[in-house]
């Protein structure tokens, strides 16, 4: 099997499963609609409320889209396809890297739809602004995609896919995704700037301004993915070293 079947299979197979299209696609544009249409002339957070709530509702599928490989992960070590696969000619990388590429793939639809429902309630922004969101969005996505993995590894199949509910919703709630944020002062602010799904949230006012993430946004998305990689690496180990 070449790493582009692989990588066909892995999408595939996620958008065949009916949960995924409606958490991560069905889901934030009905919230984005329902929402924002109310309050379209309204600001918040320092810009307009559609831009702002779009880019949380993105946040919000981007992050379902990129944790969805483990899932997959944890329902494939119960059947033993995992363990099927580590005795193929298919390479530990190739596997990886397939489910990587198939993550941010299934997350592009979600943001696409997303700037489009905005745009339909009014935002504005130039070429270079969208573009500038969506990078900003495929750099912060990657921690989930590593907690995706570490979850699928560690946890059974009928645990995973509660947890991994679990934890984007608490990453979404703390990052200000649903409208709201639970503190914009103080120490639990700090705590609150600490996470990458804050960061998500800011995307698209960032790219308003035009200035870019500030250097505390890329220190956190990549102190995350940093720490959370060698994590992922060993639970992987610890689980080929019991199958």
């Amino acid at each position: 099997m070449t790493s582009a079947i692989h990588l066909r299979y892995e999408i595939l197979r996620t958008l065949r499963n009916p949960l995924f299209s409606g958490l991560t696609l069905g889901l934030p544009l009905v919230l984005f609609y329902s929402i924002a249409s109310a309050q379209r002339h309204k600001t918040f957070d320092g810009t307009s409320f559609p831009l702002y709530f779009m880019t949380a509702m993105a946040a919000y599928g981007a992050m379902w889209a990129t944790v969805a490989p483990g899932g997959r992960i944890a329902r494939d070590v119960a059947t033993g396809w995992l363990r099927q696969m580590r005795i193929t000619p298919l390479r530990t990388r190739t596997e990886f890297t397939a489910k990587v590429i198939g993550a941010y793939l299934l997350a592009l639809p979600t943001l696409i739809l997303l700037f489009l429902a905005g745009a339909s309630l009014g935002v504005r922004l130039g070429a270079t602004q969208w573009l500038e969101m969506a990078g900003l969005f495929l750099v912060g996505l990657a921690p989930f995609i590593v907690i995706g993995f570490i979850l699928g590894y560690l946890l059974p199949s009928d645990a995973a896919a509660a947890a991994l509910a679990g934890v984007v919703i608490l990453f979404a709630l703390l990052g200000g995704v649903f409208g709201f944020q639970l503190a914009t002062s103080g120490p639990m602010f700090d705590v609150i700037k600490g996470l990458p799904s804050y960061w998500l949230v800011q995307a698209g006012k960032t790219a308003l301004g035009g200035g870019g993430w500030p250097a505390e946004a890329w220190i956190v998305v990549a102190v995350w993915t940093a720490v959370l990689i060698p994590v992922a690496a060993l639970a992987y180990r610890r689980l080929a070293s019991t199958a």
